[in-house]
């Protein structure tokens, strides 16, 4: 998406170079995303109008939302307080609805979500989440955990019970975090593994061969949130200090 989109600033504003973009959250192939956050400094005078020629030139997967110009001291990735992410299972017997199948991961045994939802609780704090992180050299992997929750969905229709969502939501993330921290639920929720093995690979620091990263495509970046036009610069500050190495 962001090697798109810098294609296709260049095109309609004639630079070259290309602008480069700073996002908010980068995703792993086959991550999807309804609230990415970028920012770029373009000689843009009618933000309205370059939405417009964007989705023109885009892919049918690809969609501006809006295009605005930024409060002073905004960083799309520094600035921000939080992401959040949505992971959708089906436990179904017959998978997940087609209608669905882009964004939904079938799993093939019933899932235990009380057991899910409460080994999910134990991970949530000021951690180093080492052992659910791919390793960079010289890169921290402490991270505030906001929120892990559980629940499976009581709505109506042919899908209602079978459709399982995990929120994340953190101050950052790690490379495969949300996807590492899914596997480890899993297992417990499949009944491999007991309540409190999530948090005893948190506390060993280590990755273990038993957490299987859930796949990617069951997984959206939901939301970014920022603090108070007044906050964005020194948030930025803050965070760079933090994780200047790292990528949200």
């Amino acid at each position: 998406m962001q090697d798109e989109l810098e294609t296709g600033l260049a095109r309609i504003l004639h630079l070259s170079p290309a602008p480069r973009l700073s996002v908010a959250g980068r995703t792993d192939a086959g991550v999807h995303a309804v609230g990415q956050v970028a920012h770029a400094d373009l000689p843009v005078t009618d933000p309205t109008a370059l939405a417009r020629r964007l989705n023109g030139l885009l892919p049918a997967d690809v969609r501006i939302h809006a295009v605005t110009v930024a409060p002073v001291g905004f960083d799309a990735r520094f600035s921000a307080l939080s992401r959040c992410y949505h992971y959708q299972l089906s436990d179904a017997a017959y998978g997940v609805d087609p209608l669905r199948r882009h964004d939904t991961v079938a799993s093939s045994r019933r899932l235990d979500v009380a057991a899910m939802a409460t080994a999910a609780a134990a991970l949530v704090g000021d951690h180093d989440f080492a052992a659910y992180c791919r390793h960079r050299e010289g890169a921290t992997t402490v991270r505030r955990l906001l929120r892990l929750d559980v629940a499976r969905d009581g709505g109506q229709g042919s899908c209602a019970g079978s459709r399982i969502s995990v929120l994340a939501e953190a101050d950052a993330f790690c490379h495969s975090m949300v996807r590492a921290l899914v596997g480890a639920l899993l297992a417990v929720g499949e009944g491999r593994r007991p309540l409190d093995w999530p948090a005893t690979v948190l506390a060993d620091g280590r990755r273990d061969p038993g957490v299987r990263v859930a796949h990617a495509h069951g997984l959206t970046l939901e939301a970014v949130r920022y603090p108070p036009d007044a906050e964005l610069a020194s948030r930025a500050v803050r965070t760079r200090h933090l994780r200047t190495a790292e990528s949200p």
